[in-house]
């Protein structure tokens, strides 16, 4: 027998429940058929516009300059050691060889009295051998001395046993006994007079050896105490003491950079310059910075090779009158010349260029009352301007203002244009 089925009441909570999925997925099927980035509204009040229009172009670059000493020695540290007394502040002028200041190091006073203490271990011990050398060389002629009589009387007596021999008053073997006994004495002092010759040369080998060990001691003694006068630091020329940062207890190792001195008279100019100008900034360039009232001319006389935090370092020289004022670490706005001023079709400078890369703008409509997006070409940039080389007309109004807010917009409804 068959089972009625009874059809499922609609409630309230399954209707909101079939609406909702409804709803979510005429949601997905606009968003995926929707057309990407196609316009953006906005209000005309919060847009910033420019008009292209021609005009001369300056090609300069702003930088930031620091007034720095044309000729600069940098103040190191021959020894390490604790900054015991400091005896000119920052900014003094000084003399060269001035004490700067004093160091202390336990460890090299320690080694200075452990060197002296060897050289004269050193020195002691070469009076000794020499003393010693002497008495067996006096000695070793007492021996052949010696030998040479015990030699001259075994040949008198050679001599005569022979005479007496051929006169048959001695037995030969007399004779041969007093001749074995000469020529046995003649070899001992020849055996003598060669070790005389032998040890001379030796002797004179070995006192050599240690006189020469005797100097090098006494040199290594000489640099040990000249690093002991290196715990004063001294400027190594006249000038004026600049970025001396040390405090007293402070530990200051062998090498380290302790200050500069800067030669009073000699001032530059040094300017960071970001490495898109890298291929622009020569030597012989001309510029200019102004400080209050001062305006000094200046010329690029360095360009450093290496580029480091994406910015390179350029060294300007003073080209007109020193400024009455100027002092080492000032800071002067600089407008350096890339290029000679020409004709162009400029816009101003804007953060549309942040988001584009200069790539492209949003070119206003004539009525005002839209925008659209433009593929633009921009060549050299200053202070004030862009230099358009393509994509725009003289007259076109274009937005110059923040595109953060417009993502893939490739138009723009303007209200109230």
């Amino acid at each position: 027998m068959d089972t009625a089925i009874r059809p499922k009441r609609l409630t309230k909570g399954r209707v909101a429940a079939i609406a909702g999925c409804a709803a979510l997925a005429g949601l997905l099927i606009w968003a995926l058929t929707a057309p990407k980035g196609a316009s953006y509204t906005t209000d005309a009040d919060g847009l910033l516009t420019a008009t292209a229009r021609r005009g001369v172009f300056d090609d300069y670059i702003r930088l930031s300059g620091t007034v720095e000493s044309a000729v600069s020695v940098q103040l190191p540290a021959r020894e390490g050691g604790i900054v015991e007394r400091i005896y000119v502040e920052e900014g003094a002028t000084v003399s060269e060889g001035d004490i700067i200041l004093t160091l202390s190091n336990p460890d090299l006073r320690q080694e200075i009295l452990s060197s002296e203490s060897q050289l004269a271990e050193r020195e002691n011990m070469l009076r000794d051998t020499e003393l010693a050398m002497e008495k067996e060389r006096l000695q070793i002629r007492r021996d052949i001395l010696a030998a040479r009589m015990e030699m001259q009387r075994r040949k008198r007596d050679r001599d005569r046993q022979k005479t007496l021999y051929e006169e048959k008053l001695t037995p030969r073997e007399e004779w041969l006994k007093a001749d074995e006994d000469y020529r046995l004495a003649a070899e001992s002092l020849r055996l003598l007079e060669s070790r005389e010759r032998q040890d001379s040369l030796y002797r004179a080998v070995q006192v050599g050896n240690m006189r020469e060990s005797l100097r090098n001691m006494q040199e290594n003694m000489m640099l040990v105490r000249r690093r002991s006068d290196n715990l004063n630091v001294r400027a190594p020329r006249g000038g004026q003491l600049g970025r001396l940062d040390v405090e007293l207890g402070q530990s200051i190792t062998a090498g380290q950079q302790l200050g500069q001195i800067n030669t009073l008279g000699g001032y530059k100019v040094q300017v960071m310059v970001d490495e898109h100008y890298i291929d622009r900034v020569a030597t012989g360039q001309e510029g200019k910075a102004v400080r209050g009232r001062d305006t000094v001319a200046l010329r690029v006389a360095k360009v450093y090779p290496e580029v480091d935090k994406g910015r390179f370092k350029a060294d300007l020289s003073i080209v007109s009158a020193l400024p009455a004022n100027i002092r080492v670490g000032q800071n002067y706005p600089v407008d350096l010349r890339l290029g000679e001023s020409s004709e162009a079709l400029l816009i101003p400078r804007g953060s549309f260029f942040n988001v584009t890369g200069g790539r492209w703008i949003f070119v206003v409509a004539p009525d005002g009352k839209s925008a659209t997006r433009r593929e633009i070409t921009i060549g050299r940039q200053n202070q004030r301007y862009y230099e358009v080389t393509g994509g725009l007309e003289p007259g076109e109004r274009v937005i110059v203002g923040s595109y953060q807010e417009y993502g893939d917009a490739k138009r723009l409804e303007i209200r109230g244009g």
